[in-house]
């Protein structure tokens, strides 16, 4: 199974100093920005490039990545109708495992960071709910437009979807998870799921 967060999320999630910041910064903007600027810290860190840290650094941004997502509202709305027949323990199961792969295709793909800015477009509140719209300033000089959907969970705004050019990650994945269930089954998802997350351990052993 292709796993979409690594060209959605892996380009659109963090990266670079801030070009521009809107005339009103609410809460939701604000703390992204705040976690944002705690990867870059680890991306930063001298200490942490030493290739005896890598393991260090990407537990450190995967600690970050948990601070960011709403996993379970991610999974949630990615397995869509198939979520509801499930027990509360195939749930769980399902929201651990697509939460290990999100954030190991995160920081596989945040781990080739190279200087890429953002600005800051817009934002937007409608009761818990929440958008910040930016765009990437690649070194090419491309424009890549992002949105970030977020939900107030208490005090905390957690991002559940990536919007990239248009595409959704979740609405990605749910295309994705629904036709694997639909030709074979909810246990072959599971199974296809497992097989990507072995995948990931493998390679990140062997950086290690």
């Amino acid at each position: 199974m292709r796993v979409v967060v690594a060209a959605v999320v892996g380009l659109g999630i963090m990266l670079g100093p801030w070009l521009a910041t809107p005339a009103r910064a609410g809460a939701p903007l604000d703390q992204l920005r705040t976690q944002i600027d705690r990867v870059l810290r680890v991306l930063e860190d001298p200490a942490m490039k030493k290739g005896t840290h890598g393991r260090d650094r990407r537990a450190a941004v995967r600690k970050i990545a948990d601070d960011i997502f709403d996993f379970q509202e991610t999974a949630r709305r990615s397995l869509a109708r198939h979520w509801h027949p499930r027990t509360p323990a195939e749930q769980a199961e399902f929201v651990k495992l697509f939460a290990d792969l999100l954030e190991r295709s995160y920081i596989s793909k945040i781990e080739l960071y190279g200087g890429e800015k953002i600005v800051y477009v817009s934002d937007s509140l409608e009761g818990d709910a929440a958008g910040v719209r930016t765009k990437i300033m690649t070194k090419n000089g491309t424009e890549v437009p992002i949105e970030y959907r977020m939900l107030r969970r208490g005090d905390r705004w957690l991002v559940y979807d990536v919007i990239i050019e248009g595409v959704s990650l979740v609405a990605n994945y749910r295309s994705q998870f629904n036709k694997i269930i639909q030709t074979s089954s909810y246990p072959e998802l599971v199974r296809k799921m497992k097989a990507k997350q072995d995948e990931f351990i493998e390679a990140a052993t062997k950086k290690s």
